[in-house]
């Protein structure tokens, strides 16, 4: 398939994905304040961010977003801007009840969650560029412009992120109970939440 030391990229890609970061911050977040559901839907959310930015790199738009400043200072500004956004959302949101349980509403925030991860992440031009350096380390220097191995290795990073971050969405509801005992801890990681998107946002404008 064009691929090498296959075994070496996947441990690889568990390293990489188990380090924190702004999907990290974001698939706590929701696991802790909206519950299991939330959290599971922004893992897959994320996840499928990943494999639209591998379908971008197999067919060559990481290699324009690495070339073009324009483009990637666009990519870079809808990041930036996007994560302002829901860094000022969480500052704003001063409610004091989570509403994990009930079912009208959650389904509605559930899809909500799935669409948030999946532009977190897709509007984040430093994974695009991490997988265009990344990637081609482990195919075959004849098969680095086949669509294929790209392709394989995106499939393989979703896949790993997906488990890792389903297993953290249940670690992390763990504490759901707690925080429903002491509503006025979710007031409270809502601001750290908020805090920690716009610092990443402004990460991102600085690259």
């Amino acid at each position: 398939m064009g691929i090498e030391n296959f075994i070496t990229f996947m441990f690889t890609a568990l390293i990489f994905v188990m380090t924190p970061g702004i999907d990290t911050v974001f698939v706590l977040n929701k696991s802790i304040l909206q519950g299991r559901k939330s959290g599971v839907q922004a893992a897959f959310g994320i996840n499928t961010g990943v494999l639209a930015h591998t379908v971008f790199a197999a067919l060559g738009l990481s290699v324009l977003l690495s070339k073009s400043d324009v483009a990637f200072a666009a990519i870079k500004y809808i990041g930036f801007i996007y994560l302002i956004y829901l860094g000022c959302l969480k500052l704003k949101n001063n409610k004091e009840v989570l509403n994990i349980t009930k079912d009208a509403t959650q389904n509605k925030k559930v899809k909500s969650d799935f669409w948030s991860g999946f532009l977190t992440n897709t509007l984040n031009p430093k994974v695009a560029l991490f997988f265009l350096a990344f990637f081609p380390q482990f195919i075959a220097p004849d098969q680095i412009e086949n669509p294929v191995p790209f392709i394989l290795l995106g499939i393989t990073f979703a896949l790993i992120g997906t488990v890792w971050y389903v297993g953290l969405t249940f670690f992390a509801t763990t504490f759901t109970d707690k925080i429903k005992n002491n509503p006025s801890f979710s007031i409270y990681l809502n601001k750290v939440s908020g805090i920690v998107f716009i610092l990443m946002g402004l990460k991102i404008i600085l690259t």
